[in-house]
């Protein structure tokens, strides 16, 4: 574990190194778009061989009906579903935008359309650690904001419950395509695969590096992976339960996932990291749980509470647990952390499962920028502009005095053509 002390030069590093990806990472990415882009399927079966050590034939790129259909789940995950997916709605349906119009003061008609995207592809992380949680808080948002084709792309082997979860949901369009490849896949389209207008879920860091580098050539709604997991603590944090959050998010599996724990009082942060290494004994057996302990997580020190919410505002973690006194206080002064979590009740798997927002938040600094998933991200606004002869005539000087400015002689003629001096 690293420890650091904030304000800091050590502290400075860190913030740069939460930033940046890999040098090896972009360009193993940058190979990987480029050769789907040029081979299509040929590409997407190549690399799932050789990355994923599945051997597919281009037929089986595509899942078929009969096998979504045919998937079963134990009932307990059923009835945990239900309850997910009516949160999840609830959430998403309370945050639709309306449409909107109004006469401004030309007398002219203007406002704002929100229409869903035609088509979007959202990646679900498989492989030794299904998330099917993911599909949870993806697919109803586009569903609630009215998107008529989603598509999920997914590495095989993919798993019976993942499987469920996708049919369950209504997804009938779904890929056994992992990686910086299935975002290439969705982006550029193959033979099997049609591209898609936007890129949405979170992934590893492969995946959050394609979304880097395919922005623009698609949309994409956040860089959002590895996991991350702050908490802010102090005299009254429970410690062996921020230690078991903490952990929590460290078993994600890909060894980059990061964990911070932020206070002024040596003391807390020598009794969280006891309780952390004792409780990481549990889970001895995930190497990129215990990669995390080893390089992924710090211990930082602050001399006042004013300095841990400085803290966390500079590093925009994913998730931030306010595990202090006056909980609701310092929540209140954090402004770039993907989610907030108040109090020592309100643990991170509430919301990586339970609560309603969406878990697919900005990682890597990202959340000082990027917010989390949420319905609008599946829809596009359009503004609207009608204005009649009278209403033109009223913005004329204003229109004319921009383009003289400006020397567009063009515009100004643009308006002169309909109403001469």
């Amino acid at each position: 574990m690293r420890k650091v002390a904030y304000p800091s030069r050590n502290f400075k590093d860190l913030l740069l190194s939460s930033r940046e990806t890999p040098v090896a990472v972009r360009r193993s990415v940058s190979n990987i778009l480029a050769m789907v882009r040029r081979r299509g399927d040929g590409a997407l079966l190549v690399l799932t061989q050789r990355l994923d050590g599945v051997r597919l034939q281009s037929s089986e790129l595509s899942v078929k009906a009969a096998t979504l259909r045919t998937a079963r789940v134990a009932p307990d995950l059923v009835k945990a579903v239900r309850h997910t997916l009516r949160e999840v709605d609830r959430f998403a349906r309370a945050s639709l935008p309306k449409n909107w119009s109004r006469v401004n003061s030309h007398g002219a008609r203007v406002g704002e359309r929100f229409d869903p995207l035609r088509r979007v592809g959202i990646y679900v992380p498989g492989g030794s650690v299904p998330l099917v949680s993911t599909v949870f808080m993806t697919v109803p948002l586009a569903q609630a904001a009215g998107v008529k084709e989603i598509v999920v792309c997914t590495p095989p082997p993919i798993s019976e419950a993942l499987l469920w979860a996708l049919q369950y949901c209504g997804v009938s369009e779904v890929y056994q395509v992992g990686g910086a490849q299935a975002m290439a896949a969705m982006a550029y389209g193959t033979r099997t695969i049609h591209p898609v207008d936007k890129l949405f879920g979170p992934g590893n860091v492969y995946v959050t590096e394609a979304k880097r580098q395919l922005f623009g050539t698609v949309g994409v709604d956040m860089l959002a992976g590895p996991s991350e997991l702050m908490v802010l603590a102090d005299e009254s944090t429970r410690t062996d339960w921020a230690a078991a959050d903490l952990l929590a998010q460290a078993e994600h599996g890909s060894g980059r996932e990061r964990i911070f724990c932020v206070s002024p009082s040596h003391g807390v942060l020598k009794a969280i990291e006891k309780n952390l290494l004792g409780q990481a004994s549990r889970h001895a057996a995930n190497r990129g749980l215990t990669q995390v302990l080893k390089h992924g997580t710090w211990l930082i020190r602050t001399k006042t509470r004013n300095q841990m919410v400085e803290t966390a505002n500079f590093l925009a973690p994913e998730h931030i647990q306010v595990m202090t006194r006056k909980p609701r206080e310092l929540a209140a002064r954090i402004c770039t952390a993907g989610g907030i979590f108040t109090g020592n009740h309100s643990p991170t798997v509430v919301g990586d499962f339970v609560a309603g927002p969406s878990h697919t938040l900005p990682t890597g600094g990202a959340g000082r920028s990027f917010s989390g998933l949420r319905v609008t991200d599946f829809m596009r606004r359009t503004s609207l502009v009608e204005y009649s002869k009278t209403s033109l005539k009223l913005a004329g000087k204003s229109i004319r005095a921009f383009a003289r400015v400006e020397r567009l002689r063009a515009h100004a003629e643009s308006l002169n053509i309909r109403h001469p001096f």
